[in-house]
């Protein structure tokens, strides 16, 4: 698990978290635990978990309560992952090979499914109703953008208000949930709730523009997948649909990317043209509005230590690099 300075508040309740993820998906299956094993020990940054933790803290930090919640939002989130790399035919993630590269495509869906079933135990022991409720509503929309994405793939006119839709529900929607569901289980003001998941909801549009921003600016040592990922699958992202606005070679960039199987340099050179083109910069404003936007909800919080985390978390994700 990769920790951040911004957890200071809460990192020894991320490491419980993250002990009792492990010990949680233990199984007689040897392979089964090995590929769960294997995907919790790539890491990642933890967010969700974090979200629901320092949500928490404003309204009495009821740990005991926090914690599942945490937990099964972490299943959820890694069982979409290990999902989405047998879609993406992904070999690598955060530098390691991917449950699909080092198993196949059914260890993969098999991993993805028991995950799942594992947050589905959790959410029963949490035995709130809202807490159900939210969790399956988030469930079905996600899958839902997923299928919006494979439908959509190498279809160059898709415009933004599509983009939006199925971002908010591949990424944004978890994240809202997070920060809705730590302030939920500790009865937290209705308010308040509103608030919190109006936050994550800003930062989890920002979080996923800015994935798509690096995929074409990043290096792929810092990304720890190859750079042009999106290119290849024929994923279209903002920087795309900005730059098929803005782009003096309209048309060249079209025929690159509705092409399928497109060579390195063909995927370098679309880069490029999407670079030039300005759309990187454009992309950025309009994270840096998310940003602004997730800001502003945080001062009806208390004015406390982990407020000033929460803004703190929402530049880190506007200017990471991995």
């Amino acid at each position: 698990m990769k920790q951040l300075w911004l957890f200071n508040q809460i990192n020894s309740d991320l490491q419980r978290v993250e002990k009792e993820l492990h010990r949680f998906v233990e199984t007689d299956f040897p392979v089964l635990q090995d590929s769960a094993v294997h995907l919790l020990d790539a890491g990642g940054k933890r967010l969700r978990p974090a979200f629901v933790l320092l949500a928490g803290k404003f309204y009495g930090y009821p740990i005991a309560k926090l914690q599942p919640v945490a937990m099964a939002l972490e299943l959820i989130h890694m069982a979409t992952l290990v999902h989405d790399d047998v879609v993406d035919d992904s070999q690598t993630r955060r530098g390691r090979p991917t449950v699909k590269a080092k198993w196949g495509n059914v260890v993969s869906v098999a991993t993805g499914d028991y995950l799942l079933a594992r947050s589905l135990e959790l959410i029963a022991q949490i035995n709130h109703p809202e807490v159900s409720r939210i969790l399956a509503e988030v469930s079905v929309e996600m899958s839902q953008g997923e299928i919006q994405q494979i439908k959509g793939s190498f279809d160059v006119r898709q415009n933004l208000k599509q983009y939006y839709y199925r971002i908010k529900r591949k990424t944004a929607m978890l994240i809202e949930a997070s920060c809705k569901l730590g302030a939920i289980v500790s009865d937290a003001p209705k308010r308040q709730v509103w608030v919190l998941g109006a936050y994550g909801h800003a930062i989890g549009m920002a979080f996923q523009i800015v994935d798509d921003v690096l995929d074409v600016t990043a290096e792929a040592s810092q990304l720890g997948k190859p750079v042009g990922g999106d290119l290849q699958q024929g994923i279209m992202t903002l920087p795309m649909i900005i730059a098929l606005d803005r782009s003096s070679q309209k048309e060249h960039l079209l025929y690159l990317l509705g092409k399928q199987d497109k060579s390195e340099q063909e995927v370098q050179e679309t880069i490029q043209l999407i670079k030039d083109s300005g759309a990187i910069d454009e992309s950025m404003r309009c994270v840096d509005l998310y940003i602004s936007k997730a800001k502003s909800y945080l001062q009806e919080l208390p004015n406390v230590p982990t407020r000033k985390a929460l803004e703190d978390l929402a530049q880190f994700i506007r200017d990471r690099n991995f």
